[in-house]
């Protein structure tokens, strides 16, 4: 099929031991633990989860270095689990019942949601749209996925990030208000999932700004690390 511009390439993020993972939309779950909702000022309470979007071109490789992007003073990090959705269950994606949606999981790897706060909490306080605040470039850091076949299924394992090798963030897969699976479900009532997707889901405690020069380490225990490097 001939385009009438250019096609640009697929955004893609490696597999350990296998092909890359084409990625079609990346959905970000807010609040999704107890303690970073109270640093953000919320209630912790366990009600819906609610979602936010980057685009998929937003993805940033294991290792590389990103410049400090425009129009802020508070870039802050947020070290995730993230959930790489496949064909599986049989059943589509739409209307994934709870105890059928880990059968819909490729892999897992580690993300990074990186936020200019500033412009996020302008708009919160304006009533607007999240997205200049979440949705920039190279806003979506993710290291290489595992699979479930090699990995399983982490339900639990310390979340932490790094920043020049001192502790920022600490929190356990075990803490996530919602799970995985629950997650997966939820979210497939309002969107149909399709593979390609992925899903970060949430971060822990500890926010907070990096600068140029800066160098972020994050792990999921039983997934895997990933670096990134502020310019």
């Amino acid at each position: 099929m001939a385009f009438a511009i250019p096609l640009w390439s697929q955004p893609a993020v490696p597999v350990v031991g296998g092909d890359p993972f084409p990625v079609r939309r990346i959905y970000c779950v807010g609040r999704n633990y107890a303690a970073h909702a109270r640093e953000m000022g919320a209630d912790p309470d366990r009600e819906p989860p609610f979602f936010f979007m980057k685009p998929a071109d937003a993805i940033v490789a294991d290792g590389a270095t990103i410049p400090y992007p425009p129009k802020t003073a508070n870039l802050h990090h947020e070290i995730e689990l993230v959930v790489a959705i496949g064909a599986g269950g049989g059943t589509g994606g739409r209307d994934i019942p709870i105890d059928r949606a880990l059968d819909h999981v490729f892999g897992y790897a580690v993300g990074l949601d990186m936020t200019r706060r500033d412009l996020q909490a302008a708009a919160k306080k304006e009533g607007k749209p999240w997205d200049m605040g979440k949705g920039f470039d190279q806003s979506a850091p993710c290291s290489a996925i595992r699979t479930v076949a090699d990995i399983g299924h982490p339900a639990k394992g310390a979340v932490t990030l790094q920043v020049n090798g001192e502790p920022r963030q600490k929190g356990d897969l075990s803490d996530l208000i919602w799970s995985v699976a629950e997650t997966i479900s939820y979210l497939s009532g309002f969107v149909e999932l399709q593979p390609g997707d992925l899903i970060y889901t949430g971060t822990p405690e500890g926010v907070g700004p990096v600068v140029a020069g800066d160098v972020l380490t994050g792990a999921v225990e039983g997934v895997g690390t990933l670096t990134l490097t502020i310019a």
